[in-house]
């Protein structure tokens, strides 16, 4: 006797699902990949070189930092600019217990470097670095100017005059002088009432008989501790155009000139003023 049982009946079979096939590897450009590659690792570089010198210029767009020369915008190309060490135990000019604003590192080590392929102008280096007063004074176009400056100088006890000058090779003429006197507010009051007027300098320089102040230079390249006053020669200026700046920094004071035929042009003149002030900031 067959034993029946209660069973139900099996599903169909399910018909295998062919298998699908992989999707064709996406070609990659090598040389792309490399390249990508490449510039990721110099980015990390470039940030951490960057990090360790940026702290003075993290908030300043590339067109504010005189250093970063360019072919396009009339920069000139300055060799690596840095401040001379002080002397053990001295203050900077602008910390608080340096009361008289003294700058206590050689002067002459604080004039700017001339950029590279100017000539230099051997006159204005004066006897080991030191300028006569009488070479600076000369700056200066009438008889009675010059006899008046000369005694500002003396009356405000002119300590040390340091300079340097060149001629780029489009023939743009520069002359930067540093004086240094006693005291920050010596120089302060020079600045600001002697040798100056909010409109112009008080008196002219040989060659810029009209100048007035110099809307145009950018506020952005401002160095604190420095007390700026710049000028520019107006039309018509004859021959050669003449640019000047009067910066007060603590205890000097520093005269920047820019002669260059047809026109002393305006970015090299705010380059070298502004990288001038660093040196003395």
């Amino acid at each position: 006797m067959t034993e029946q049982t209660d069973t139900q009946p099996l599903a169909p079979p399910v018909p295998p699902v062919p298998p699908v096939p992989p999707a064709p590897p996406v070609k990659k450009d090598r040389r792309v990949l490399r390249a990508v590659l490449r510039w990721s690792a110099a980015v990390v570089v470039f940030a951490a070189v960057g990090a360790a010198s940026a702290y003075g210029i993290a908030a300043m767009e590339r067109t504010d930092v005189p250093g970063l020369a360019t072919a396009s915008d009339g920069r000139w190309e300055y060799p690596e600019i840095v401040k001379p060490p002080l002397p053990s135990g001295s203050p900077g000019p602008l910390a608080e217990a340096n009361k008289a604003g003294t700058h206590y590192a050689d002067l002459r080590a604080l004039v700017l470097p001339a950029p590279e392929g100017a000539k230099e102008d051997r006159t204005l280096r004066g006897e080991d670095g030191w300028l006569p007063a009488k070479t600076f004074v000369a700056e200066y176009a009438g008889k009675d100017d010059r006899d008046t400056v000369r005694q500002l100088l003396a009356d405000n006890g002119l300590r040390h005059i340091a300079a340097r000058g060149w001629t780029t090779q489009d023939g743009t003429r520069t002359r930067i002088y540093l004086l240094q006197f006693d005291t920050a507010a010596v120089v302060d009051d020079l600045l600001s009432s002697e040798l100056t007027d909010y409109d112009a300098p008080r008196y002219a320089l040989r060659g810029a008989a009209q100048l007035s102040r110099d809307e145009k230079f950018p506020e952005s390249t401002w160095v604190e501790g420095v007390d700026r006053a710049v000028f520019a020669e107006t039309r018509p200026y004859g021959r050669e155009q003449d640019r000047q700046a009067y910066l007060g920094a603590s205890d000097t004071l520093a005269v920047v000139v820019q002669s260059g035929a047809g026109g002393a042009k305006a970015v090299p003149f705010q380059q070298t003023v502004t990288l001038q002030s660093q040196m003395l900031g």
